[in-house]
């Protein structure tokens, strides 16, 4: 069976779970044609990275003449009022999709990927992301294109869940996946109960070759790492904040930051101000192995996110045989069980949080060990990409009947 995955911009360092699902897709049997709006190819170091952006066809390469007599050709019949239900919903629903003028721009990007579908012979298009993604994949099938589905991911899709026009897309969808249990509650808010069915949940994977025997735990510390883009979501001011509070009876705490993002400068300021600067190392960006390296020279991964969908990051530190300490938030509680795989916590409590470092430190090597195993054995069950990715295959066969 040809299918066809639909991105906004992709691949992206960030996206390395799409790359892993698409990978085991193909290990199940379908072809798998890479769609997406723009590359990222610049900012790629990843070897892995650099070749899926080569095998991907990114739509606005098309260029904007093909693309504006292609969204021409798409101001008709139920496409047309699909836009300009959706365009409705984005101008009166805050942080959506946008008005009509950017869904102009997706019904272009819909035809074209609707007349490719057409030409390569692909009977179904999966959207990661419900924001335009899904847009544009519900459109492109109201455009003669191949049924469709997307997965959300979170936090975005419930940020703005009127904007995005969900309760729309979810009726068009031949189904949706949530990534969590979490997840598929918060699309059932926008789907009437006569389609709650269409609603699954498929986990991210990871790849259990990539994760051999763990590293030995580090002694010493507390030695924490967290990883993850320097943005408001991801919480990591508190996680500073709760280091400067830990610091004075945790002589040996240290803290590596594996990431950027706008709030870098911000964060080293942060550091400074509260003088555990010589604590905290910002590792910049890594590839999947310097994550991986990261991981096995700390003893605790640090999640402490206001907002997630399900992160991939815990699974591969579980896998990897490392507890985490993480918030009470969306999907981190279906993968964290406090006292075997690791610390949950409120989310902004910088004094729970330094508590929670404090119970790392005073956690026996041999205690602390067996968490990680605990904590492996649980990734390990749960989330290997290739039981996902039958998971989703057999969704993607059952509604080709």
């Amino acid at each position: 069976m040809k299918i066809a995955y639909l991105v906004n911009t992709y691949p992206r360092a960030s996206h390395t779970f799409i790359r892993r699902e698409i990978a085991a897709m193909e290990r199940q049997g379908f072809t798998v044609h890479r769609f997406a709006m723009r590359s990222e190819r610049a900012a790629l170091t990843d070897p892995a990275d650099l070749a899926e952006d080569d095998r991907t066809e990114h739509v606005l390469k098309a260029g904007a003449a093909r693309l504006a007599r292609a969204g021409v050709s798409g101001l008709r019949g139920r496409a047309l009022a699909l836009m300009r239900e959706c365009a409705a919903r984005g101008k009166a629903g805050g942080d959506g999709t946008g008005g009509l003028a950017r869904h102009l721009v997706y019904l272009a990007e819909a035809a074209h990927v609707a007349s490719r579908c057409r030409d390569l012979g692909i009977v179904h298009l999966h959207a990661h992301f419900g924001t335009n993604p899904a847009t544009v994949a519900m459109l492109a099938h109201a455009l003669g294109g191949p049924r469709w589905s997307f997965t959300a991911h979170g936090p975005d899709e419930f940020d703005a869940p009127r904007g995005l026009a969900l309760d729309v897309k979810l009726r068009e969808a031949a189904f949706a996946v949530a990534v969590s249990s979490f997840g598929r509650s918060q699309l059932c808010r926008w789907a009437p109960h006569d389609l709650w069915g269409r609603v699954h949940v498929v986990h991210c994977g990871i790849e259990p070759e990539r994760f051999p025997e763990p590293a030995p735990m580090p002694d010493g510390g507390p030695h924490l790492v967290a990883v993850g883009r320097f943005a408001e979501q991801k919480g990591f001011g508190v996680l500073v904040q709760a280091l400067a509070l830990a610091a004075p009876r945790l002589p040996g705490l240290r803290l590596v930051l594996v990431g950027d993002g706008p709030l870098r400068g911000a964060l080293q300021a942060q550091a400074a101000a509260l003088r555990v600067a010589d604590r905290v190392t910002f590792a910049g960006w890594q590839d999947e192995a310097g994550v991986r390296a990261a991981l096995a020279r700390a003893q605790a991964l640090a999640l402490p996110s206001f907002a997630e969908g399900l992160p991939v990051v815990a699974m591969e530190a579980m896998a990897a045989g490392r507890p985490v300490i993480g918030t009470l938030i969306a999907g981190i509680p279906e993968l964290v069980v406090p006292g075997e795989t690791g610390w949950l916590v409120p989310a902004g409590d910088a004094a729970a949080l330094a508590e929670a470092m404090a119970g790392l430190a005073g956690t026996a090597s041999a205690a602390l060990q067996a968490m990680g195993a605990a904590a492996r054995a649980r990734a390990l069950a749960r989330h290997d990409v290739d039981a996902s990715a039958a998971r989703l295959g057999s969704l993607i066969r059952a509604a080709a009947t």
